[in-house]
């Protein structure tokens, strides 16, 4: 914390009341500005309480750093006070989380962490500090951020099987998932729809990439569905997913 006020010009501290809080809060600021999320908290039932929030990036691809402490390395692994395996318990819900047991490996991986987070799919990165790492300093040589890690592309004989599929079909609909909207493609997403002259459906995630004033839109599809949207599906023959993982609630 002495860092944060010796950087409060360039850093944006917020205190919640609560972990779960910072953690929700770190979600919300992720999806409102594209940028990857920050919350901190500390060892045990600090870091258990961010949990819920770290869930639901993960659920919903949302760029999140989950940054915890834990006892000193050499308490780890003995019941310690306030000491949780918390990269055990997240990890089935974070792209990756690192435990740092070395100050000489704390900067880069803090830029791993935003690298992963934001690369391909988005989702939360927890890293683990322990209480003597962050007592410790080193002398840190500023470098560039890590790159993205590239997007496969699909094999030009899938994409040209597509635009067949696409060319050859007379009553096409549109899906449209969050992806849409984390990759800013919102306006090419209507474009496409225009030129494909086709019915559209978002996602959850989805609400807000296409103008639900807009006479195509059909409205949302499955248990939060509409009558027009099911209807417009049943006499589909070419059913175009763009962005979304098909929710069980869904389809």
């Amino acid at each position: 914390y002495d860092a944060l006020y010796e950087y409060r010009n360039r850093i944006h501290h917020i205190r919640t009341a609560h972990e779960q809080g910072a953690a929700h809060a770190a979600d919300g600021y992720a999806r409102s500005t594209g940028k990857a999320g920050v919350c901190i908290a500390t060892s045990g039932p600090g870091a258990t309480n961010l949990v819920t929030g770290i869930a639901t990036a993960y659920m919903d691809s949302v760029p999140v750093v989950a940054i915890t402490g834990n006892v000193t390395v050499d308490l780890l692994g003995l019941d310690s006070f306030q000491e949780v395996d918390i990269t055990g318990i997240t990890m089935p819900i974070t792209k990756h989380n690192f435990l740092v047991k070395n100050i000489e490996d704390l900067a880069d991986t803090l830029r791993q962490a935003f690298q992963i987070a934001q690369s391909g799919r988005p989702g939360p990165v927890l890293v683990d500090i322990p209480k003597d790492v962050t007592a410790k300093k080193y002398e840190y040589h500023k470098q560039e951020p890590l790159p993205f890690f590239p997007v496969p592309h699909p094999a030009d004989a899938d994409l040209q099987h597509a635009v067949e599929m696409l060319k050859s079909s007379r009553k096409p609909f549109l899906y449209l998932g969050g992806g849409v909207t984390a990759s800013g493609a919102a306006r090419e997403a209507v474009a496409f729809a225009e030129k494909l002259d086709a019915p559209v459906s978002a996602s959850l995630m989805a609400q807000g990439a296409f103008d639900a004033h807009n006479s195509r839109y059909m409205g949302m599809l499955g248990m939060h569905g509409t009558k027009t949207s099911a209807e417009a599906i049943k006499n589909c023959d070419l059913f175009v997913a763009v962005g979304t993982r098909f929710s069980d609630r869904v389809l």
